[in-house]
């Protein structure tokens, strides 16, 4: 059930995502030009009603058609929904958005269906004239069928749901909304319910007030920056507390609201802060009769104020402090009582979720065959460009043969090798890419899904094997703790001269031999390792390891570094740290997350490779 309203309301969003900057553009023009605008002028004034009436409309249309017909559906879905506008009398009617998200994909069908019917039945020396008379015959007649049926319907519908807006904004009911709002935006139903419902009923109250609070109900910043605050300043694990400020910034100003989703999904009564801070937000722009000019997009205190009518910039800012104070509030007490286990719990049942859907514990079968990774989110703009730009950069000095793009869930393209999607979102990911391996996160600032699938795409292995991520409770139970040698000072050598990598491996693979790691046979699989891919990963950093893992060469985990200032040549890269390593099961995993957390900083990074102090080294790694 919850996947089929994604799908439907991921269909609605569609026709209008796209189109976003035209309906900005409209609302520029209205909050500047208009009698009571910023800049009144009556000329530039003058093109609002048109862009409403006509370009908002055939935009919506054509791209609905296209979704379905391809080009041919997008000259119908223009075709259809000019007879939609005609029959309510043009810039005399309503604006006929929702009627754009009916005819635009309902025409692209009616072609598609001609096509299939004509395929392998086309005359030779007729196919120009069929194609285009096809279209110009059909068009007309959904047109027609728009002018005198669509057309009408969509208004009466339109003025039904605008009545029920008014009754609830003049009984005081419109923030109860947020009930309903803040936790379909954590279903990743945002984009859905912003642009496929508020925004057209707001682009009708819009043409009539100059403004409209529909842009208001989803679209507040404030909400989900209590939540974030109250993470930042009172969540007791620490992975969490630090990605909180970056989250902020991502959210607050870059508006990709997806990015404080996890952080409700962790411990889902948080959901009551956004919800209250929401409600009472609604209530105080209901009270002072605050609208904005058009739609926000993206949520970002940006977009939000740039919107807002002349005179009500401080009115709208204050709302958002408003929803921001009030969530913050409510969230910090049930972040302070959500313990070790209440956190643990809640990442407990993200890792069942992650195993059905094959995420990421599950290695990749044969790097050497991925060649596209795909982000994808609901809208695919939002937080999937941010991870893919991210990690995108994070690839191109060690897998410059990677291709990295971002795309909606829906739409991931047939060439995907690997797909990076929301947990939520996983079921969804399968279906539109069934073929491709599915990797889930979720968070986008710091996931060790994100960090395993690098490990991979650089190494050729994962960080966390099939057998460890298979393990039963009573085995982890019963599993030994890592030993505290794991990284000691004999295994830190510092100061050495450059030498080939073949030399550098050899050298890392007899220290962890002469510290009791391994057997000599590890040496060679060593070398096989760099043969098959190359075990730099980017920054002046090796981690070169085995391919063998079998008790009878590995006798228990260990971590060397070996540090050569001037740099070992690793293809048309240096590497001035060479961490070797020889990992039994997953006890390897908490030195390796810390050394791609002393990755994140540069300072430290930079002081490892020059410093002379191992005492420091092993405090950075251990």
């Amino acid at each position: 059930m919850k996947t089929a309203i994604q799908k439907l309301g991921k269909s609605l969003s569609a026709m209008v995502m796209p189109n976003i900057g035209a309906f900005i553009a409209w609302g520029f023009i209205t909050a500047l030009f208009i009698a009571d605008g910023w800049l009144p002028n009556e000329q530039l004034a003058s093109i609002q009603p048109y862009m409403l009436t006509y370009l908002l409309p055939v935009l919506i249309a054509a791209t609905g058609g296209r979704m379905v017909g391809g080009d041919r559906g997008l000259v119908m879905g223009a075709i259809a929904i000019i007879g939609c506008i005609a029959g309510v009398g043009g810039t005399d009617g309503q604006p006929m958005l929702m009627a754009a998200m009916v005819m635009g994909p309902f025409s692209g069908w009616v072609i598609k269906k001609f096509d299939q019917m004509m395929d392998g039945h086309m005359p030779a020396g007729f196919e120009m004239l069929i194609n285009n008379f096809s279209v110009g015959i059909l068009g007309m007649i959904v047109a027609i069928f728009g002018y005198y049926l669509i057309g009408p319907f969509m208004t009466g519908v339109l003025a039904v749901l605008t009545a029920g807006v008014d009754v609830l904004v003049n009984k005081g009911l419109i923030p109860l909304v947020a009930i309903f709002i803040e936790p379909a935006k954590v279903l990743f139903l945002n984009n859905a319910i912003n642009h496929g419902i508020f925004t057209p009923i707001g682009a009708e109250q819009a043409a009539e007030t100059g403004k409209s609070i529909m842009y208001m109900l989803e679209a507040n910043p404030g909400p989900g920056l209590g939540v974030l605050l109250a993470y930042w300043l009172f969540s007791k694990d620490k992975a969490t507390k630090d990605s909180a400020p970056g989250a902020i910034i991502i959210h607050f100003l870059g508006g990709i609201h997806e990015i404080y989703f996890p952080y409700i999904l962790m411990n889902p009564v948080v959901i009551i802060a956004p919800i209250v801070g929401n409600m009472c937000a609604i209530a105080f722009y209901s009270i002072f009769h605050i609208g904005l000019k058009g739609p926000s997009s993206p949520g970002s205190i940006i977009a939000f104020l740039s919107m807002a009518e002349k005179g009500s910039v401080l009115m709208t800012a204050l709302g958002v402090v408003i929803a921001a104070g009030v969530s913050f509030l409510i969230a910090s007490p049930i972040v302070k009582l959500a313990g070790a286990k209440d956190l643990d719990e809640a990442s407990q049942k993200m890792q069942s979720m992650k195993a059905e859907s094959k995420g990421r514990s599950e290695a990749l079968s044969d790097v050497s065959l991925v060649r596209k990774i795909v982000f994808a989110c609901d809208a695919g703009m939002g937080s999937s460009a941010m991870g893919a730009t991210k990690f995108r950069n994070r690839l191109k000095g060690v897998r410059p043969d990677l291709t990295v793009v971002n795309t909606s869930v829906d739409n991931i393209p047939v060439d995907c090798d690997v797909a990076v999607v929301q947990e939520t979102l996983a079921e969804r990911a399968k279906k539109s890419a069934p073929f491709a391996k599915i990797v889930t996160i979720s968070n986008f600032l710091a996931d060790p899904a994100l960090d395993d699938l690098f490990f991979q795409l650089t190494t050729g292995d994962s960080i966390v094997k099939e057998s460890v991520a298979n393990e039963t409770k009573e085995e982890k139970a019963d599993a030994p703790k890592v030993q505290q040698d794991v990284i000691q000072l004999d295994g830190i050598k510092l100061n050495l001269p450059s030498v080939s990598k073949e030399e550098a491996i050899t050298a890392a693979g007899k220290l962890l031999r002469e510290l009791g790691y391994v057997d000599g046979a590890y040496i060679p699989a060593m070398l096989e390792r760099e043969e098959l891919v190359t075990t730099y990963i980017g920054m002046g950093l090796a981690i070169p390891h085995g391919t063998t893992h079998g008790d009878d060469v590995i006798h228990k985990t260990g971590i060397v570094l070996l540090q050569y200032p001037d740099g070992v040549q690793f293809g048309d890269e240096k590497a001035q740290l060479v961490i070797g390593i020889a990992g039994k099961g997953g006890e390897h995993m908490e030195v390796l997350s810390k050394i791609c957390l002393a990755l994140e900083d540069e300072a430290v990074l930079n002081k490892m490779k020059t410093t002379d102090d191992k005492e420091w080294i092993l405090k950075q790694l251990s």
